[in-house]
């Protein structure tokens, strides 16, 4: 018996029995068959008891192999366990890309998917839309494969874990591109909401960063744009001028494990995240908490987070403002709606948020707010939950069919509702 250990943060420490890592499909068939409770275990980058259960934890970083890339039909099958930038840098040799990726490189591929996490840009959807396919091991024992021409493929990615154990993932991938990162600092908030859609259709990819101690200001702008079809470009009106230095999104922290910055072009997986897989983005010394509001509505929800600047700002490190095109996903947070992801990077005061949320979270209430599934939110509140998402209902009973035996059930699906 191994013991789970805690996650990345540090912030919650797994109650499973055991933690296994089986080195074979029939191995991890085995134990999915045998087991009243399994959960599987991605990279720890979650920040709630998503992937906890009171029965077995699976790692599937053992079972490994080799992606396999089909480029006639432009796809990459990947171990469900391996990390994105494990296998952009797989593709990359190969001369292929991915469309967006996450701000962290080193989330594995079913974990970031299967909780709805997503990268920036207007017209880029979650990680999640890229999947054509996943491949589980249900609780059944049997291997199963739903495919975007499936009925029930629209439950099937950003599935939070309830539906089996994911052993491998197609992407759709495109051929490789070259990505230049500018960060602009110190923006008035102001003109940039007044000018909020040609600031974030200004390229490929735009975040925006403050830390909410200056309510009027934005601190960062930092804009990812694709030369070789390039975007317009910040509005003049802003008044901003890229940074003679490379910067940190938190004020004051080295840039070092920070993508390149400076506007250099470079390949792909060398700017769409903020950091550098080489690196470890920071010690774990955070909490996170991310909330996904329309964006026609998007606009409004900034103004009311800046109404809460001094009540938000003592426990903040950093939040980010982005935003994300609509998915298809049933449970993704930005399932059919384009989307202003409102996420926070918290000081590690677990009381001291937790106690915040209720607050945040009725602020955001009339927008509609999505939590991110991976990231602390109030579950004491997800009453709400089911009417946020219209096919709830549908994820709940393509779940019944598929797990009988509810051993993927833990107590967060529990407290959600499912």
């Amino acid at each position: 018996m191994t013991a789970a250990g805690a996650n990345w943060a540090g912030n919650l420490t797994y109650s499973a029995r055991e933690l296994v890592a089986p080195a074979t499909i029939d191995e991890l068939r085995r134990v999915v068959a045998s087991a009243p409770r399994v959960k599987a275990l991605g990279s720890r980058h979650s920040f709630n008891r998503i992937a906890d259960t009171d029965g077995v934890l699976v790692s599937t970083a053992a079972l490994g192999g080799e992606p396999e890339l089909d480029s006639e039909h432009a796809r990459v099958r990947a171990p469900a366990g391996m990390r994105y930038g494990e296998l952009a840098r797989w593709l990359q040799e190969r001369g292929w890309a991915l469309e967006n990726l996450a701000s962290l490189p080193h989330i594995s591929l079913a974990g970031a998917v299967s909780t709805g996490t997503h990268g920036s840009g207007d017209r880029n959807a979650s990680l999640a839309e890229a999947v054509e396919a996943v491949e589980f091991v249900g609780s059944d024992g049997d291997v199963h494969r739903l495919a975007r021409d499936d009925a029930d493929f629209g439950g099937a990615v950003v599935a939070l874990g309830a539906l089996g154990v994911s052993t491998a993932l197609e992407l759709r991938v495109e051929p490789t591109f070259d990505v230049a990162q500018t960060v602009y600092p110190d923006a008035a908030l102001d003109r940039v909401l007044e000018r909020y859609d040609a600031v974030t259709g200004a390229a490929y990819s735009v975040s925006l960063f403050t830390t909410w101690q200056d309510p009027d200001r934005v601190d960062q702008i930092w804009v990812k744009d694709r030369p070789g079809r390039p975007g317009p470009g910040l509005p003049d009106e802003l008044g901003v001028s890229p940074a003679g230095k490379p910067l940190h999104p938190l004020p004051g922290v080295s840039a070092e494990p920070c993508t390149t910055q400076g506007g250099v072009p470079g390949p792909w997986l060398a700017r769409l995240p903020h950091f550098r897989l080489e690196f470890t983005p920071s010690a774990g010394d955070e909490l996170q908490s991310e909330y996904l509001v329309p964006r026609t509505v998007g606009v409004a929800a900034i103004e009311v987070l800046r109404g809460l600047a001094a009540r938000i700002a003592p426990l903040l490190q950093v939040c980010e403002l982005r935003t994300v095109a609509a998915d298809t996903q049933w449970l993704a947070p930005s399932s059919g709606r384009d989307s202003v992801a409102l996420h926070f990077t918290w000081k590690p005061l677990q009381h001291e948020v937790e106690a915040f949320l209720p607050e945040l979270e009725s602020a955001l209430a009339p927008f509609d707010a999505r939590p991110h599934w991976g990231k602390l939110f109030d579950t004491t509140a997800a009453s709400r939950l089911p009417g946020l998402y219209p096919e709830w209902a549908r994820f709940a009973g393509l779940r019944d069919r598929l797990d009988p035996r509810r051993v993927f059930v833990n107590g967060f699906l529990e407290a959600i509702g499912l």
